[in-house]
């Protein structure tokens, strides 16, 4: 980030950065927190699912005249750019991308026979054959946070539901998951664990697959054991779900032109690709998938063909109150205090009125 900044206060004229850093769960409350006392940024990166909330709080610029000036959306994957998205204005540039795909233990697939699922039928029936005493066959997710949350919205998705049929789409995954669990496939502490812990089980061998994303590739290299990466096995439709940041500026700033010219100068190829590298994280643009690490790594190049299809998790500023209802209905039902049914006809009303249906 430091090289970053060196970059453009060396390529943007009369420019200089001063840069504030926050804890990821703090960082959306103390924009929110700078806007009543004045002190906020120019420009700022934010998760993408901080647009819900951002985006419906006239805090963020209007992007959307130079955009159009700028000629170069298109470039961008379609899930990314519909996360910038908010009532019919451009608020935000991706400035990175991920989503969730499936690592698979490649021995422990060879030696059960099993194939890479592609198919929730798949998935079932390898995890089930994969588990053998304290090694799981599937390890993800379900943690009673936006984690969990971020993990979960595949299956509803593939589904072939949203959040306003979650009643019926959302007893379907939930069900689905509660199987995995009934046949001792997926282990219940699954409701405590981070994609972190997640990754540890995977690691230590405890796990022979897991649903995880690109920011774990680092650390697995080091592993002691080969392994892959496949697609999120599908039901109805192929679905992941996106992760990243944006670039926003602020309404309230003084310095929108120079803010708006130092945002288009981290898109340049020769700025936005070392940046991407040195961080380990994936382009939401379509014209650097040939370029950078992920060109010739296999299994980032598996998670940047799985952007085209990574859905952006933007329903609104009221997002959070339905995310919290999601993660209840989840957590009811892995730990075995609701059936799918009951726990999802209840999310479905919580998350109608937060959505406004």
């Amino acid at each position: 980030m430091t090289r970053l900044i060196e970059d453009i206060e060396a390529g943007v004229p009369d420019v200089r950065i001063e840069r504030r850093t926050f804890p990821f769960a703090e960082l959306e409350r103390q924009i929110t927190l700078g806007a009543i006392s004045g002190d906020l940024p120019d420009i700022a990166i934010v998760d993408n699912v901080a647009m819900n909330s951002l985006g419906g709080s006239e805090l963020l610029a209007d992007l959307t005249g130079r955009v159009e000036e700028w000629g170069q959306a298109d470039q961008y994957y379609k899930g990314p750019w519909e996360g910038c998205q908010v009532g019919g204005k451009t608020l935000g540039i991706p400035n990175n991308s991920n989503c969730l795909a499936l690592y698979c233990n490649t021995r422990m697939l060879q030696d059960a026979g099993v194939e890479p699922p592609t198919t929730w039928d798949e998935l079932a029936s390898a995890a089930e054959r994969l588990t053998s005493g304290d090694r799981y066959g599937l390890a993800l997710s379900a943690i009673r946070t936006e984690e969990g949350v971020f993990q979960f919205l595949p299956f509803l998705w593939q589904a072939g539901g949203d959040l306003d049929t979650f009643a019926d789409y959302g007893a379907t995954a939930l069900s689905f998951l509660d199987d995995l669990i009934a046949k001792g496939s997926l282990s219940e502490q699954c409701v405590g664990w981070t994609q972190q812990d997640v990754n540890t089980r995977f690691l230590n061998q405890r796990a022979a697959m897991q649903i995880n994303g690109p920011w774990q590739i680092p650390t697995l290299k080091k592993a002691a054991f080969d392994w892959s990466v496949v697609a999120l096995p599908r039901d109805r439709e192929a679905a992941t779900c996106l992760g990243g940041e944006n670039w926003v500026l602020m309404a309230s700033s003084e310095k929108v032109d120079k803010a708006w010219e130092v945002l288009e100068y981290t898109q340049r190829p020769s700025v936005l690709v070392p940046y991407l590298v040195s961080f380990g994280n994936l382009p939401a643009r379509k014209d650097l998938a040939d370029r950078g690490t992920w060109a010739s790594d296999p299994a980032l190049r598996l998670f940047l063909s799985q952007l085209p299809q990574a859905r952006p998790r933007q329903y609104g500023e009221r997002y959070a109150d339905a995310s919290q209802a999601v993660s209840e209905a989840e957590q009811a039902v892995l730990t075995g205090s609701a059936s799918p049914t009951a726990a999802a006809r209840t999310a479905a009303g919580k998350i109608d009125k937060a959505l406004g249906g």
